[in-house]
């Protein structure tokens, strides 16, 4: 037996396996744009602009809830769609997702709408909502037992460094003297254009794979509620009524 069959596996060595870096790039550039986003706008209506119905002191707040909102309302249904649907092909239409609400925001930011920024923030909350479950449910299909918590370990630390960096950037960009707002138009749709790239990248053997573990679970959830409906069918008129 080679020594080595037990070593504990380097985490680092993660970041060049297709089956784990582009989502790991993926997940670090959908959090330094969310927070690059977030941060400039919060900095913008703070300092920058006079808005006689939402006051600086309150505007970290609002755009705080608005961001939240989302994860209260659809965490518990963005779970299911997690568990029907390929990760790869939830993870792709949250990137999508993203280009367009970005593209929105730019919008906002070019022309200082502050409602439609509003609504952008409300949107990428969705957005991180839908990718959340995905974060969880991805890793344990593309990685083994040995590698799983070192796994975990270096995408909570790439969320991380990607909030410190997507906050630094934010307000450096909208801080610019006479258009700041426009390089962070231009920073967040790049962002999020380059996290769809790098969640095209993933290693097609390992997306096959995922795509048979959901149909499986398909199968699971279509024989227990053929079960249910047999055991209703079963079940005396008597008892079937007093349970309703």
């Amino acid at each position: 037996m080679n020594p080595n069959d037990h070593a504990h596996p380097n985490q680092f060595a993660l970041l060049r396996q297709r089956r784990f870096a582009p989502f790991f790039w993926t997940q670090f550039l959908g959090a330094g744009n969310d927070n690059l986003f977030k941060f400039a706008f919060t900095v913008m209506i703070t300092y920058q602009l006079q808005v006689s119905w939402l006051p600086a002191s309150m505007a970290g707040l609002v755009i705080g809830a608005l961001f939240i909102l989302p994860f209260l309302l659809f965490s518990a249904t963005a779970g299911q769609a997690t568990d029907k649907y390929d990760k790869t092909r939830v993870i792709r239409f949250v990137k999508n997702l993203e280009i367009a609400i970005m593209a929105l925001a730019a919008f906002g930011f070019w022309t200082v709408n502050v409602y439609v920024l509003l609504t952008c923030v409300l949107l990428m909350g969705l957005h991180s909502t839908i990718f959340g479950p995905v974060k969880f449910a991805y890793l344990p299909q593309h990685l083994n037992e040995r590698e799983l918590t070192g796994g975990n370990g270096m995408v909570e630390m790439g969320t991380f460094v990607a909030i410190l960096l997507g906050q630094v950037a934010g307000g450096l960009l909208v801080a610019i003297p006479e258009g700041g707002r426009h390089f962070v138009a231009l920073g967040c749709v790049a962002v999020a254009l380059l996290g769809r790239v790098t969640a095209q990248a993933e290693d097609r053997r390992w997306r096959q794979a995922a795509r048979g573990e959901v149909q499986i679970n398909r199968k699971h959830a279509h024989a227990d509620r053929t079960q249910r409906h047999e055991a209703d069918l079963d079940m005396p008129v008597g008892e079937h009524l007093a349970q309703q």
